[in-house]
């Protein structure tokens, strides 16, 4: 047997009826569809609800937009960066390799938790805290462009 020869079972296919096809057929003139009004038209307009007030009118609009220019960061706490043995260079290809951060792009680090070695930290941005702490435990900050 090969993939050429298989057919539908007998009777699970039925022929498309062709409405509107001429006076002379079964399903010609209003094909089906009885005489005026707005069932026999065209169809109903996206998101109509036969005349109740539409969802997209019962809901209200929202404030503000979405700034196309805003930057994302991936936010990393300090208490995280005690996973790198002291002396280490931090950057945010280290942490995306100890899988500390999953997305590319730009790093910041939050001042959350203790930090108990000296540590180079390279990211993009510093909260005040985080900087604090990590001068405190010996380290030294470096902020990345």
């Amino acid at each position: 047997m090969k993939l050429h020869h298989l057919k539908p079972a007998p009777g699970s296919k039925s022929k498309k009826i062709r409405v509107g096809r001429g006076e002379g057929g079964r399903r010609g003139k209003t094909a089906g569809r009885g005489t005026k009004g707005q069932k026999a038209r065209s169809k109903v307009r996206v998101g109509f609800e036969g005349g109740q007030m539409p969802l997209a009118r019962r809901l209200p609009k929202l404030k503000g937009f979405k700034n196309p220019n805003k930057e994302y960061f991936a936010l990393i706490n300090v208490e995280r960066l005690s996973e790198f043995p002291a002396g280490t260079v931090v950057g945010p290809d280290e942490l995306r390799a100890q899988g500390l951060i999953k997305k590319r792009g730009r790093v910041k680090v939050l001042g959350e938790g203790d930090l108990d070695r000296e540590l180079t930290v390279r990211a993009h941005a510093f909260s005040v805290g985080a900087v604090e702490k990590i001068k405190a435990a010996g380290g030294s900050v470096e902020v990345v462009e």
